[in-house]
C-alpha cells in the first residue's frame, strides 16, 4: 500500500484558492478513481472534485468552509500503487505550491509601522483575523511575502508568535498627506428585515469594490443603427435553427463585432500587472449571464475570433443552458480577456457596467428600441422607424485613454451598423 496526497487541483486561470463546501467522503471510507470526493467553490463557481486514485481515505486535513491555497494537500489516500494518476494528468489539474518564503521577523524596538500596498485579503487571512481579534490597520502593518505584497497564512501565524508587535503602533508619519481616506461617518442605515448577504454574494461585492478602487473608471458612449441586422436576424433566425438545431440570438452576433474590433484595437485586450501591460494572445469574449439565485456570473466563449457564427451560437446556447442549470464548469468561465454584458435583456437603455478585473474594459449593450430616425436617402433626408441601440464602453483610463476608448466602441457600433444583409451563414 502506498499514500497518495490528494492536492486542491487548479480551477480556472487566476484562480490561487477555493473553500471547501462539503466532503462527500469520511475517514475509511473507500473511493474509486474519478469518483467525487469533495464540492468546492472560488470566486467564480462551485465545481465538484474527483478523485484521480482509488483507494481508502486515510486523512482529510481541512474541513467544509476552510480556504485553501491551489496544489496544497487536503486528503491522504490508501492506495495499491497501482492506480494513481498519471503525471501527465497530475500536471493538468494540479498547480505546484509555490515555494514558502520566510518571513523575516519584526522589530519589537518599532515605534511605528509602514503599512502594507496591497490591502485585499483573502477570506483565509480574514478569518484568521477575526478569530485573533486583528484589526484591518494591523493586518495592514503585518510583512507579507506573498507574490504582488499579498499577506500570507503564515505571515500571519508568524506575526502572531512574535507577539504581535505592531498592535498599538502608528503609521509611520511618512505617508502622503494629499492621500484620501474614507471619512468613519456615523450614517443612519435605517431599520428593516436584516438579511445576510450569501457567500457568492460577497465575493461579487468584494470583486466590484476592488474593480473600482483599482481601476479609474471612464464610459464611452455610442449609439447604433441596428435595423440591418435585426432585419437579416429576423428573417433567418428560424432557417438557421432548423439546419444547425442551434438558437440565433443577437448575443453571438454580438460576439462577432466584438472579437473583429478587438484584432482592430488590440490594446484593448489586455490586462496590468504592476508597471507593465500584457497584451493578450487570444480574444475570449465573456458574457455577463444571470444565474437562478440573480446572481452574475461571467461564461466564456473563447477564442471568438477564430470561431463561424454556427459555432459562436452553439457555445453561446450551451454556456446559457449550463447557466441557467448551475452546470458551469472552471473551464467555462476562466480566461476571459474582454467583457460584453447585454443590459438590454432587462430593459435597460443602457448601462454603466463595472471592469471585470483583472480586464480593462467592459462593454454594456442596451435594449434595442424601435423609433424615428432621420436617415439620408437618394431623395435626401426623410424620416424612417429604425431599430437603435446604445453601447456603453467602461475603460480603465490607467491604460486605455479616451481616443482608444472611443474609438473601439465606435468601431464595434460600425460592424454592427454595416452588417450584410446579404450574407449566408453556410
Amino acid at each position: 500500500m502506498s499514500r497518495f496526497e490528494f492536492k486542491m487541483p487548479k480551477l480556472g486561470e487566476s484562480i490561487t484558492d477555493a473553500a471547501i463546501i462539503t466532503w462527500f467522503k469520511n475517514v475509511g471510507d473507500s473511493i474509486d478513481q474519478d469518483e467525487m470526493l469533495l464540492e468546492v467553490a472560488t470566486d467564480k463557481v462551485d465545481s465538484e472534485v474527483p478523485s484521480t486514485v482509488s483507494g481508502v481515505i486515510e486523512e482529510i486535513r481541512y474541513q467544509a468552509n476552510d480556504v485553501i491555497k491551489i496544489g496544497e494537500t487536503i486528503a491522504i489516500i490508501k492506495t495499491d500503487g497501482k492506480s494513481s494518476v498519471s503525471k501527465k494528468k497530475e500536471k493538468e489539474i494540479i498547480k505546484e505550491k509555490p515555494k514558502t518564503q520566510k518571513t523575516k521577523p519584526a522589530s519589537k524596538k518599532l515605534v511605528a509601522a509602514q503599512q502594507n500596498n496591497n490591502t485585499f485579503f483573502s477570506p483565509l487571512i480574514i478569518s484568521i483575523a477575526k478569530e485573533q481579534h486583528i484589526s484591518y490597520e494591523e493586518l495592514a502593518r503585518i510583512p507579507a511575502t506573498g507574490n504582488d505584497g499579498r499577506l500570507r497564512k503564515s505571515d500571519v501565524f508568524n506575526y502572531i508568535n512574535e507577539g504581535r508587535p505592531y498592535q498599538f503602533v502608528q503609521p509611520a508619519a511618512t505617508e502622503d498627506p494629499t492621500v484620501y481616506r474614507i471619512p468613519q461617518l456615523n450614517l443612519d442605515k435605517g431599520t428593516g428585515k436584516r438579511v445576510k448577504m450569501d457567500r457568492m454574494r460577497k465575493m461579487i461585492a468584494d470583486h466590484m469594490v476592488y474593480s473600482k478602487h483599482t481601476s479609474p473608471h471612464v464610459t464611452a458612449y455610442v449609439e447604433a443603427d441596428l435595423t440591418n441586422l435585426v432585419n437579416w436576424r429576423n428573417a433567418h433566425k428560424d432557417a438557421f435553427q432548423k439546419k444547425y438545431n442551434e438558437r440565433l440570438t443577437f448575443t453571438p452576433l454580438f460576439v462577432e463585432a466584438v472579437a473583429k474590433a478587438i484584432k482592430d484595437f488590440p490594446m484593448i485586450n489586455v490586462s496590468v500587472d504592476g508597471e507593465d501591460i500584457i497584451v493578450k494572445e487570444n480574444i475570449n469574449v465573456g458574457m455577463a449571464t444571470a444565474l437562478p439565485s440573480g446572481h452574475l456570473i461571467v461564461p466564456v466563449v473563447h477564442n471568438a475570433d477564430k470561431k463561424d457564427l454556427k459555432t459562436l451560437a452553439s457555445n453561446v446556447n450551451d454556456l446559457a443552458v449550463k447557466a441557467r442549470e448551475n452546470k458551469l464548469k472552471a473551464d467555462d468561465i476562466s480566461g476571459s480577456t474582454f467583457t460584453i454584458s447585454n443590459v438590454g435583456t432587462f430593459g435597460s437603455v443602457m448601462g454603466t457596467p463595472i471592469i471585470n478585473q483583472p480586464e480593462v474594459a467592459i462593454l454594456a449593450m442596451g435594449i434595442i428600441k424601435k423609433r424615428p430616425e432621420v436617415i439620408e436617402t437618394e431623395k435626401g433626408d426623410e424620416i424612417a422607424i429604425r431599430s437603435m441601440m446604445y453601447l456603453s464602453l467602461s475603460f480603465d483610463h490607467r491604460v486605455v485613454d479616451g481616443y482608444l476608448g472611443g474609438s473601439f466602441v465606435r468601431r464595434v457600433a460600425d460592424y454592427l451598423e454595416q452588417f450584410d444583409v446579404d450574407r449566408t451563414y453556410e
